[in-house]
């Protein structure tokens, strides 16, 4: 099942169920309102049979009216994210922007603070006089359902909601210049997501899924979700242990090899790129990129 946000003739028209050839607003189906994502997984036990019930009922409003909005536009905590989570990007960023060599024997965790989120077809935006290197990150991102503390790998699988495609952008002379990696991922717009949510009963678990990111059209990344150091199971089970983790909350589970900074010399983005990322099963998410100064 794929959930998304989305706007028609430039208004919002809320969650929707979306099918190949259109969308069904979930306040029609269900007669209900939701106010964001979060609002719709607080609530999804109570109404996931009850939506699959009504879905055929509901006309389709046709794909060509609709445009999609980030699905999680104001997350409630910080995004919670992996660091060098696949080996190759492991060994491509080696002594670059952390001083952990090698494959690292515990996930390496931090949080990327987010104004909002952004969406498929908005801009990327910074100034040259804060930034002149911004680099892309494709990355699977896992959305938790329900409120989990202290869980065991076995658990981890019931406590997902759904997935979706993140893109951490990055500056990367900011990562290098504060030791730490906060500062470089949390300006304003460096948090694409979507275009869409997929439940976690659409794909096999863990998802194997093929996983990439274009930049003007040259293929930069290109992996699958399952190649992961620190498996899905892992990763969420570690970070429950003694930290509450709450419905909605979003973990970026880490990049393939194959990001701006790891060519000699860097690729990195600038005014007027185009940057497509891309994850088999859920969709794409494609932005442009806009500089200042």
């Amino acid at each position: 099942m794929k959930i998304a946000s989305c706007i028609r003739d430039r208004q919002v028209l809320g969650l929707c169920l979306v099918e190949e050839q259109g969308v069904k607003p979930l306040d029609t189906i269900l007669d209900m309102h939701f106010e964001n994502m979060v609002d719709l997984i607080e609530k999804w036990d109570e109404i996931q049979g009850e939506l699959i019930k009504k879905a055929a009922l509901v006309p389709l409003i046709p794909m060509t009216e609709i445009t999609f909005d980030t699905p999680v536009k104001v997350p409630k905590r910080n995004i919670l994210c992996v660091g060098k989570n696949y080996l190759e990007h492991a060994k491509e960023l080696e002594g670059q922007t952390s001083s952990i060599s090698g494959v690292p024997e515990y996930p390496i965790f931090f949080s990327k603070m987010v104004y909002e989120t952004i969406g498929t077809e908005d801009a990327i935006e910074f100034d040259k006089s804060v930034t002149d290197s911004v680099d892309y990150e494709v990355e699977l991102a896992v959305i938790i359902g329900k409120k989990i503390k202290n869980i065991t790998e076995e658990e981890a699988e019931a406590a997902i909601f759904g997935y979706t495609i993140g893109n951490d952008v990055s500056a990367r002379n900011l990562q290098v210049e504060h030791v730490q990696w906060y500062k470089g991922k949390s300006l304003d717009t460096f948090m694409p997501l979507g275009p869409v949510v997929v439940t976690k009963e659409t794909f096999a678990y863990p998802p194997k899924l093929k996983i990439e990111c274009w930049v003007n059209g040259e293929v930069r990344q290109s992996d699958y979700t399952d190649n992961l150091i620190f498996s899905l199971s892992r990763l969420i089970s570690t970070l429950s242990q003694g930290m509450t983790l709450l419905p909605g909350d979003v973990i970026l589970t880490g990049t393939p090899s194959g990001v701006g900074m790891g060519f000699k010399p860097p690729k990195y983005l600038k005014n007027g790129d185009e940057v497509i990322c891309k994850i088999e099963g859920i969709g794409t998410l494609k932005n442009h990129v806009v500089t200042k100064n």
